[in-house]
């Protein structure tokens, strides 16, 4: 093809796996020349500097006294066909089926059959759960999947399910998560800030949502510094905050825990941790589990969903069945108090991350599938 295709984005801007990743997606295909416009609701979260070749359309959602929830979703919809048309953008990427694959499916009808563009919509895994939960979301979720030119997902795990569980007609692709391994150092504790008198620091990030489990996190904690002289950070905000300090309260540990909110730049502060504790009930994919790999800090999580991809039990980290927390203990303590063991599992860690999850490498694949379709 003569020149690069200009490519659409539609993600959720706000701090999460799927935001992340589409982000970057975008920023890694804009530095290689792709004209890369975002249609969402307000900025992406990691697009905080200016970048060459990336153009950003927020969506005005008017309030109406008619409409008891206003029209995002139409809204949406509307400002892709709108951009579309104007940039002349032959191809869409869509990050969720709900309810992005369906605005941009809408979008694309709305436009003259010349400016029509081909859509790809990846999922994350909240697509296929959210059917779980609701089953009324299953016939809009399926028809997105189907009328999308490309589906693809972030594991082999939640190809799997997703072809199990809706009878697609076409297949769907697996295209792993990447990082920037620029932006992650190496782990190098005499530069940490975050450092509480030679104590263990053990680090959770998340959005504190049920499925993250946090509870369990304050559970295991509690046992493990029986053994350990340790600390807990605790990185991110969301509904299971509160329930996480108020069992912390009864266990009277508190002073042991630390609470950071949001933090935009967690490679900055990721290379601080010994042990990356993620005991979610269920993840398509691991990406806070890849990045620890990266900064060569061992993962402790749960043998569940796409996790089982990223993270080599016994070799980078331990995972455990869920809601184990005499296992979670126990393993932890294990890393914690060998340095040796510790210091293999980072190096490990870091090398599998930078052989299987090589931000180029998932690059050419996002590109082969584009120029296929185009």
């Amino acid at each position: 093809m003569s020149e690069p295709i200009k490519i659409g984005i539609t993600c959720h801007p706000s701090a999460g796996g799927s935001g992340i990743m589409a982000t970057e997606l975008g920023i890694a295909l804009a530095e290689r020349g792709y004209e890369v416009h975002f249609v969402t609701s307000e900025t992406p979260f990691r697009l905080t500097e200016f970048h060459k070749n990336i153009f950003c359309h927020t969506v005005s959602v008017v309030s109406y006294p008619l409409f008891r929830n206003p029209p995002a979703s139409l809204a949406l919809a509307s400002k892709i066909s709108e951009v579309a048309e104007e940039f002349d953008i032959k191809l869409w990427h869509v990050h969720y089926a709900i309810p992005n694959a369906a605005c941009a499916i809408m979008a694309r009808d709305m436009l003259p059959p010349d400016k029509k563009f081909k859509i790809i919509t990846t999922l994350h895994g909240t697509d296929i759960t959210l059917v779980g939960a609701d089953p009324s979301f299953f016939r809009i979720t399926k028809y997105a999947m189907e009328h999308s030119c490309a589906v693809t997902a972030v594991s082999q795990w939640l190809s799997e399910e997703t072809e199990r569980e809706f009878d697609l007609k076409k297949p769907v692709h697996t295209v792993y998560n990447f990082l920037d391994e620029s932006k992650f150092a190496l782990h190098s504790p005499e530069h940490c800030t975050l450092s509480h008198n030679g104590k263990k620091i053990i680090m959770h990030i998340s959005n504190f949502r049920p499925v993250k489990r946090v509870t369990d996190i304050v559970r295991a904690f509690n046992k493990i510094r029986e053994k350990v002289d340790a600390k807990l950070i605790m990185v991110g905000d969301g509904p299971e905050r509160m329930s996480a300090v108020g069992v912390a309260k009864q266990l009277g540990i508190t002073e042991d825990i630390t609470y950071l909110g949001t933090y935009q730049n967690i490679e900055h502060i990721l290379p601080c941790a010994d042990l990356v504790f993620q005991p979610s009930e269920h993840e398509s994919f691991g990406l806070t589990h890849l990045e620890a790999m990266l900064c060569e800090v061992p993962v402790l999580g749960t043998n569940s969903g796409g996790v089982k991809e990223v993270v080599d039990h016994g070799e980078t980290g331990y995972l455990t069945d869920v809601g184990d927390i005499d296992a979670m203990a126990q393993y932890a303590v294990d890393i914690l108090s060998d340095d040796t063991l510790s210091k293999q599992m980072g190096e490990k860690g870091r090398k599998r991350a930078l052989e299987q999850f090589n931000k180029e490498k998932i690059i050419d694949q996002y590109e082969a599938l584009y120029h296929s379709l185009m």
